[in-house]
């Protein structure tokens, strides 16, 4: 049953990259959604499988989008090597981070998350040398994806620059679902609900918290290494609270608990935020009264609504099964 869910719900996600050609026709704003979902499994591995809420994710999301930045300016390195890095550097960062902000519990592991998010902000503002301070890094290339030499497809266009995004969200979206259905994941989960019990299971939490933190900064900042390569930009405010506080509202609207429950909320943030802002200037009001709702009406998300739908209408659709093998049964008789 759990690889057939696992198969599902990653059949799911490459369902989400195939239609996003379909009915966008921005390939940067398709592909400004699949990055936004990759760094959205990252917070919910934390906050869905962990329980930790962390206001920290924009750091690594913006030292992903730095390390790629830097690596392709400098070192003049290949697509996926730039990528390998940028993974690299969010891991690093989040290995430091989590070994300092497990030792607290609660509200204080929230500020301590949210003190390194500003510490990082600052130090990013103040080494203009490696990060362009303000201004950002700025054109930053955006080599093909090639294999020793061989390039294997192109990314001058933004679709084409899609296609190759999309390849990786798809991968990384299945890694993890297999991380999240296996021991490691079911142990997250009861490090979850019952911290205390888990510890007196013989279960090292510290270190599980920490494993959670470092493929979550792996995955978030391999998705800020390639938001550089699509903007062409390393910006200030890629490392900032904002970008933080947006991954988690995506993780939130999505429902937490379930990966592709996070690919819905990063796509409705993103797709939402698009258009409601061609429209209103202020419309991140709109975004907090949604917020109020699903908190009040909506604990699981824009997943947990779709099921409830799905649970809804599967009655029906039994009954009218049942009274089709009924007509059946007495036409043969």
């Amino acid at each position: 049953m759990k690889q057939i869910a696992h198969f599902r719900y990653t059949l799911l996600a490459a369902a989400v990259a195939l239609l996003l050609p379909l009915c966008l026709s921005s390939g940067t704003l398709a592909t400004e959604v699949l990055v936004f979902a990759l760094a959205a499994l990252g917070c919910n591995l934390l906050l869905g499988y962990t329980g930790l809420m962390s206001f920290g994710q924009g750091i690594f999301f913006g030292v992903g989008s730095y390390t790629a930045g830097v690596v392709l300016l400098q070192l003049k390195l290949a697509l996926l090597p730039s990528l390998a890095l940028a993974a690299l550097g969010g891991a690093v960062v989040a290995l430091l981070v989590g070994w300092f902000s497990i030792r607290q519990r609660g509200t204080y592991f929230v500020m301590l998350t949210l003190a390194f998010a500003q510490m990082f902000y600052f130090l990013a503002y103040t080494m203009k040398n490696v990060t362009g301070g303000d201004n950002g890094l700025l054109d930053i290339p955006r080599p093909p994806l090639s294999v020793f030499g061989l390039t294997l497809l192109p990314t001058n266009s933004s679709w084409q620059y899609y296609t190759v995004v999309a390849i990786l969200f798809v991968l990384v979206f299945w890694l993890l679902q297999r991380v999240v259905d296996s021991v490691l994941g079911r142990t997250l989960l009861a490090v979850r609900d019952n911290e205390a019990r888990a510890s007196a299971l013989g279960y090292d939490v510290r270190l599980l918290k920490l494993a959670a933190f470092v493929i979550s900064g792996a995955v978030t900042g391999l998705a800020g290494g390639l938001h550089a390569m699509m903007t062409g930009v390393a910006p200030l405010s890629n490392i900032e609270y904002h970008t933080s506080e947006s991954i988690l509202i995506m993780t939130v609207i999505g429902g937490t608990g379930n990966l592709f429950a996070s690919v819905l909320g990063a796509s409705f943030y993103v797709l939402a935020g698009n258009w409601l802002s061609s429209l209103w200037p202020r419309w991140l009001m709109l975004l907090g009264f949604l917020l109020i709702a699903v908190s009040l009406y909506m604990q699981k998300g824009l997943f947990g609504l779709a099921v409830k739908l799905v649970d809804a209408l599967r009655p029906a659709r039994d009954e009218a099964a049942k009274a089709k093998e009924v007509i059946a049964k007495e036409k043969h008789s």
